[in-house]
């Protein structure tokens, strides 16, 4: 997957608490008013009408089943609830009498730990750990406890977590602590793991770093720290890009300067073979242009100074975009970018679709939708795309893959296998190319010994 330009993860630690008494901003509980009393009395900590009202609820499965039954229409306890109150009493009342789940998840994958977390109850936070609640379950979102407080700048409950050994590396599918507090640009926070011995250059599988983060992010504390603690500058994405690219693509200046200082390479090219330099001009960014120009090695085919560079790049599509237009385009792919990462592909699609109308030829576009279709499980759609992407490009290793991959969902086998060994041929190193080929070769294989045997009956 491509690096998201506006993908800042979006969470508060304020959407965890659950307030027990309805108000006039808040969304009514859809449960029957017994059930409602029931969590009310938690939320105020009343053990004695806990139990009135639980064996009221009771029909002979007896109080501890009772109680663990009982949930609002968002999945939450009688625990969650309690730890959101923070009341250890009653929290050691549903563990140690009545044994009740400590790791139970709400509808979101949210669990009394979190709760607490959420609420700043730190010691109903180590009360419940201490009980047996792991810390390291992640939410729906794939976001853990840490990653919480690494993206919030609770300090304190990062120090608490990382004294238990919680696992400081921990990759959720989303991303690890460091790179989510870089993401959200919480310095202290990232000063925090890098001083608990995190790794700087950890990356996820689509080859995010935090240093990346913080560049996309726009932190240049967060990306002096990273850079102090040992992070490379010169790391590259799937797609070519280096930190120094996605600077330049925003424009800040100062960023770039930090960035160079470090010693990023301005002369790396990307997939698209773009150097910053040329980012930085397709997007309009004159003094970015500016700063990178003393730096960058001649390019004989521009016109080498910085009015050649800017008008070079005005002729070649950016620039040609109404402010409004482009606006509208960013404002889409944010939103396809978003979307990808919640998993809502056909939003995603949908609002790619609409920045490819501004410009069709944007291969990284049409990567990005072919792989959403074929999460879709949309082979023609993403097909299309994948041809589209290696139709000007056909030395595109990604988009070598992405045809294969929906050529293998319509069991078009031996066209899969050539898509992927094509792929392989161009990144030899890539071993998910190799692995996508094999497996189709063997696909193919099977599928021809089972049409062997139909015809043999």
């Amino acid at each position: 997957m491509p690096f998201q330009d506006s993908v800042k993860p979006t969470f508060s630690l304020s959407s965890v608490k659950v307030s027990t008494m309805a108000s006039s901003s808040s969304t009514p509980l859809t449960v029957s008013p017994k059930v409602l009393a029931f969590l009310t009395a938690v939320g105020a900590g009343n053990l004695g009408l806990l139990k009135k009202l639980a064996s009221q609820l009771d029909d002979g499965r007896g109080m501890a089943r009772t109680i663990a039954d009982i949930k609002d229409d968002k999945g939450r306890g009688a625990l969650h609830f309690a730890a959101t109150a923070g009341n250890i009493e009653l929290c050691k009342y549903l563990l140690e009498e009545l044994k009740l789940d400590v790791n139970l998840k709400d509808v979101e994958g949210i669990t009394p730990l979190h709760h607490a977390a959420g609420s700043e109850h730190i010691e109903t936070a180590k009360y419940l750990i201490d009980r047996g609640a792991d810390p390291a379950i992640p939410n729906d979102n794939g976001l853990t406890i840490l990653h919480y407080s690494a993206g919030s700048g609770n300090i304190k409950l990062m120090n608490f977590l990382l004294s238990k050994g919680v696992n400081i590396e921990c990759q959720s599918s989303s991303c690890s602590p460091l790179i989510f507090s870089a993401v959200c640009g919480q310095q202290d926070a990232v000063k925090v793991l890098l001083e608990h011995h995190v790794n700087p250059n950890a990356q996820t599988v689509d080859g995010l770093t935090p240093l990346f983060a913080s560049v996309n992010n726009g932190s240049l504390e967060c990306l002096e720290l990273l850079i102090q603690w040992g992070a490379k500058v010169n790391v590259t994405l799937p797609e070519g890009e280096t930190p120094l690219h996605v600077a330049a693509s925003k424009g800040k200046l100062d960023i770039i300067n930090c960035l160079l200082e470090a010693g990023a390479d301005p002369n790396v090219r990307d997939e698209d073979e773009m150097t910053p330099i040329q980012v930085a001009a397709r997007r309009g960014y004159r003094p970015a242009v500016e700063i990178l120009f003393p730096k960058t090695s001649k390019i004989e085919t521009i016109p080498w100074s910085v009015d050649g560079i800017m008008v070079q790049a005005a002729e070649h599509g950016d620039m040609q975009l109404s402010r409004e237009a482009k606006q509208k385009a960013a404002e889409a792919k944010s939103r396809g970018d978003d979307a990808f990462q919640r998993k809502d592909y056909q939003a995603a699609v949908d609002a790619y679709t609409q920045v490819i109308d501004f410009d069709p030829n944007d291969a990284t576009l049409l990567t990005n939708r072919s792989l959403c279709c074929i999460h879709l499980g949309q082979a023609e759609h993403a097909l299309v795309d994948a041809e589209a992407c290696r139709e000007p490009r056909p030395d595109r290793p990604k988009a070598c893959y992405r045809e294969g991959a929906a050529l293998r969902i319509l069991q078009r086998f031996d066209e899969a296998a050539k898509s992927f060994y094509e792929g392989v041929k161009l990144d030899p190193g890539n071993e998910e190319l190799a692995n996508a080929f094999r497996e189709a070769v063997e696909a193919g294989r099977k599928l021809m010994l089972e049409s062997e045997g139909h015809c043999l009956r």
